[in-house]
């Protein structure tokens, strides 16, 4: 693994990562310019901006992008997150030169159209109506928006239709100069690639990225509380949330591990517990979600109506009793599973330009893989029984479903028992 950084005069990072045993490559453009970058009147204008990058430049209409790309059997797709957009393509490493020619150009020389922008508007407005019926997407944008109430980072990122029919193309452009900077952009590479002639390319083709800081985006604060979205289905949905850490935290390993054992598989406590001794639930997991600034940990679950309460009353007593009492044979099970993980990406050209695009906007620096190795090898039980304390000290819970209000009801004041747990 040869991994290579350069920084070009801009601001702009070009990190690859070389793997000649391979004969395809991934490349792409990670952005610090996510969802929670946005202002009250810009919300959802990173997703649309992400949607309106392929729908023609000064250079190509959307056709002629779609075709060059696949000419070549390669892909183009984009992805608008919290904190970071990313567009990326994958393809023979010998066509790279291709893909980082319409990557550059769908990122500096976009046309907005009216017309295309009408069109795009539409189909989000579709995609955010689409995301309000599926229980599965609702209740996370609803558990998002509890934890995080009245700021950006707790907003959905798709937007409303109101807010994104509201932008033109001139609004779009604006945001773009404003947040696409080159200090807060990584043209990352992994698989056949040859870094010296990629370094050139983005200092030619991105020479017109300003360079500067972009303006400071509001620090998070997890608030947490409980929101019940009454819905006449088949099966409840819920999350049960608290405060979890930043992805800067040195307890981020030993979260991760508690995670894992909580709820990251078959043999997890929650799996076992609830799905297979009580069958409360077809599938159960926790998960964290890091950010810069703030964490977010979370159970999510479907089940009966009539099970709720019973399913979050078991969920709480794991939680604590994971705290006090996970043993040596959960966090070595669970170490294991981070270190598969991790190894799996080294076997991947898209994982690794993904972890170095990411890793860089987060860090400002190549994570060696030992290195994280060693922080997961060096994971204690006392380590992973803190993280979980922490965790289920921290205060006010979230909880959020979306089903039948009684069951739910009677769920969210359960989950008052964290909070008086805590104090």
């Amino acid at each position: 693994m040869t991994i290579r950084v350069d920084t070009l005069a801009n601001g702009v990072t070009v990190a690859t990562d070389h793997m000649p045993e391979v004969k395809t490559a991934t490349l792409g453009i990670w952005v610090a310019a996510g969802a929670r970058y946005e202002d009250e009147n810009e919300h959802g204008i990173s997703h649309l901006l992400e949607h309106m990058a392929f729908k023609g430049t000064a250079r190509r209409n959307a056709l002629q992008i779609s075709e060059e790309i696949e000419n070549v059997g390669g892909e183009l797709n984009a992805a608008t997150g919290i904190e970071v957009t990313s567009y990326y393509a994958r393809l023979l490493g010998k066509d790279m030169p291709l893909a980082f020619d319409i990557l550059s150009d769908i990122l500096t020389n976009s046309a907005f159209e009216q017309a295309e922008l009408a069109r795009e508007q539409s189909v989000i407005a579709q995609e955010i109506g689409g995301a309000a019926d599926d229980p599965d997407d609702l209740v996370f944008d609803l558990f998002q928006e509890t934890a995080f109430p009245g700021q950006p980072i707790g907003r959905p990122i798709l937007g409303t239709p109101e807010t994104v029919r509201s932008f033109t193309p001139q609004s779009i452009r604006n945001y773009l100069a404003k947040r696409y900077r080159g200090p807060r952009m990584v043209v990352a590479a992994a698989g056949a690639v040859d870094h010296d002639a990629l370094r050139a390319a983005a200092a030619e083709k991105l020479a017109s990225i300003p360079a500067g800081t972009a303006e400071p985006t509001a620090k998070a604060i997890y608030r947490g509380g409980r929101h019940i979205h009454a819905r006449n289905l088949e099966q409840t949905h819920l999350v049960l949330g608290l405060e979890g850490i930043s992805y800067h935290s040195p307890e981020r390993y030993a979260m991760q591990a508690f995670v894992n054992l909580v709820g990251g598989g078959g043999s997890s406590r929650l799996f076992q517990e609830v799905r297979e001794r009580r069958g409360l639930c077809y599938s159960i997991q926790a998960f964290h979600s890091s950010y810069q600034d703030a964490g977010l940990f979370g159970v999510t679950a479907g089940a009966d109506a009539a099970d709720t309460e019973e399913l979050t009353k078991v969920v709480i007593g794991e939680l604590h009793d994971a705290a006090e009492k996970a043993t040596q044979v959960e966090v070595d099970r669970a170490k294991a599973q981070m270190k598969v993980g991790l190894l799996s990406a080294l076997e991947s050209a898209s994982a690794r330009a993904e972890q170095l695009g990411g890793r860089m906007l987060a860090f400002g620096r190549v994570i060696p893989f030992d290195q994280i190795e060693r922080k997961i090898d060096e994971i204690t039980l006392e380590a992973v029984r803190a993280a979980g304390r922490k965790l289920v000290g921290s205060g006010q819970p979230t909880f959020v479903g979306v089903g039948e209000a009684g069951g739910l009801e009677r769920a969210g004041i359960v989950t008052e028992a964290l909070q008086r747990k805590a104090a």
